[in-house]
């Protein structure tokens, strides 16, 4: 992955982390900061591991970039963290948000049009391409030499969309780890997804046979209307930008093979 000036987030004023009266959050409880949270004392985060190196699982405890972001969030809010698992179309389409699962998501989420229609998305956090990972020594290295080829794609990604926008022959599956294992097996030939996350997967058996530019960028989500909330995330995410912090979090996380 790529980092580039757009990077820089929005600056935004710090005082927005202590706006709570313009939230339509319906929930009683609330930060030290007056925003309106589902659990008092806890910012509560949906994500979807396996997404490596955003959020994916060491032991029994979920980390990754966005992980340490969203920390960053309740930490400012004076609230403890609360990760739920959640499968990425409930997070993407806001349905975890509207049925009360969570205060915010995290999974890596690209901005698009169809999304902001469902949620709230915070200011962009991080630039993304689509990847093809691919065993070693194929010869699968362009999106014309994908013709006839059966490709991976995870279900209600970018990723998805983009194989079935320039025609390819694909396979739906729900998740990162499933992709991965299927390549393994053979049952398909290569995977596409964001490059970032293809990355850790890099080694003697698999290599990146090219990288797709698709401008994409990853937001933090809330519920629609949620305007105290998103104005403290928006806080947060400038306040690493320009502290040093956020520099931090991504060498912690992204490998050079997705840079």
């Amino acid at each position: 992955m790529r980092r580039s000036s757009s990077l820089a987030l929005p600056a935004l004023a710090v005082a927005a982390l202590t706006l709570a009266g313009c939230s339509s959050a319906s929930s009683e409880a609330t930060s030290e900061s007056g925003v309106p949270l589902i659990a008092e004392g806890k910012l509560t985060v949906c994500t979807n591991p396996p997404y490596e190196p955003f959020e994916f699982k060491e032991g029994d405890q979920i980390v990754g970039l966005d992980i340490d972001i969203v920390q960053e969030v309740a930490n400012d809010l004076g609230v403890d963290l609360a990760l739920v698992e959640t499968g990425f179309d409930g997070i993407q389409s806001g349905a975890a948000l509207n049925a009360g699962s969570c205060d915010l998501v995290a999974s890596g989420i690209t901005i698009t049009e169809e999304r902001e229609g469902k949620l709230d998305f915070s200011d962009p956090y991080f630039d993304a391409n689509q990847g093809l990972l691919v065993p070693a020594g194929s010869s699968l290295d362009s999106l014309e030499s994908l013709a006839g080829v059966t490709v991976g794609v995870q279900q209600a990604t970018t990723g998805e969309t983009f194989a079935a926008d320039n025609g390819l022959t694909s396979v739906q599956f729900e998740d990162l780890g499933l992709q991965i294992q299927a390549l393994k097996n053979g049952q398909v030939e290569a995977i596409i997804n964001d490059i970032a996350v293809l990355g850790p997967y890099v080694n003697d058996s698999f290599v990146i046979g090219t990288q797709f530019e698709t401008g994409e960028q990853y937001g933090l989500g809330v519920k629609t209307g949620n305007t105290a909330l998103l104005d403290a995330v928006n806080g947060t995410l400038e306040r690493i930008a320009t502290d040093g912090t956020y520099d931090e979090i991504y060498a912690r996380w992204i490998t050079p093979a997705a840079s």
